[in-house]
């Protein structure tokens, strides 16, 4: 395939998805402070005016989707997935009306069956909170086409760093590849004492494995629950795993860390490659 030389290539993201819907809600109702995810929210609102140009279609990872094998959704005209309990009664009419793309949908799952990964279709996956909640603010005129991707049921890293360099070519192509999900994702351990430190030092780690060079980094993810408050950040690790699809995306590209913010006593980043 030849590269058209006028369309931008994208960079990958591994973006923070808030607690439920934040973002559209009073969260002193929640316990918290009515500015908490302020700081969050405006960063997505501005992150599409960080990219080179507008994404052809995006790939969204979410951590709140895992199937036995790598699955993107065909549907044209995605639904919500309210996936999340004891919120406000407004914020279950929340709608995100992007479309779908089936046909960037088969590429992908082209894409990882070429790499040797085992990938399938689903006709009636729509939109979980993963995907509509920050893509509220990322791309409110939701005119781009969206594709859900699901984890794989067994959550090993270096297969999802493989699935990411498998889907590298999209980048070239115009195609955004964005993971969703939480830097730090300890549910026992938000709002407490607990988060503070292992947050920290979690962050800080991850950091560092993100911004080293390519072969140092995916040797770092792999081995991600060896690294200092690492089971303690993540006791199961659906929400981390977004980062390895959009490392693995990005695996030639330089790691940053573009966006951090403290949340329910615990650090909560970004990461983007390109």
């Amino acid at each position: 395939m030849t590269t058209d030389a006028s369309v931008a290539k994208m960079p990958t993201l591994f973006i923070p998805h808030g607690g439920g819907p934040c973002f559209f809600m009073d969260w002193t109702v929640m316990g918290g402070p009515a500015d908490a995810w302020d700081k969050m929210a405006g960063w997505l609102r501005c992150l599409l005016s960080t990219l080179p140009d507008k994404p052809k279609g995006i790939v969204v990872i979410s951590g709140h989707w895992e199937e036995e094998a790598f699955t993107a959704s065909t549907v044209e005209k995605p639904g919500m997935i309210y996936d999340y309990t004891g919120f406000p009664p407004h914020t279950y009419q929340l709608n995100y009306p992007a479309p779908g793309e089936p046909g960037l949908a088969e590429r992908v799952v082209a894409l990882l069956k070429s790499a040797g990964l085992p990938a399938k279709t689903d006709n009636s996956r729509g939109f979980d909170h993963g995907i509509f909640v920050p893509f509220l603010l990322i791309d409110p005129e939701a005119t781009i086409p969206v594709v859900p991707l699901s984890l794989k049921r067994d959550l090993d890293p270096e297969e999802h760093l493989a699935a990411g360099r498998a889907l590298a070519s999209l980048r070239d192509e115009g195609i955004l590849i964005v993971g969703s999900g939480m830097s730090y994702h300890n549910m026992h351990g938000f709002r407490t004492p607990k988060a503070l430190g292992p947050s920290a030092t979690f962050d800080a780690w991850l950091t560092r494995a993100v911004e080293s060079d390519p072969q140092a980094r995916w040797q770092s993810l792999t081995r991600w629950s060896e690294a200092p408050a690492g089971r303690e950040s993540h006791p199961r690790e659906e929400h981390l795993l977004p980062l390895m699809v959009a490392a693995g995306a990005g695996y030639e590209a330089k790691g940053s860390k573009p966006f951090g913010d403290h949340v329910m006593m615990a650090d909560l980043s970004a990461f983007r490659f390109d």
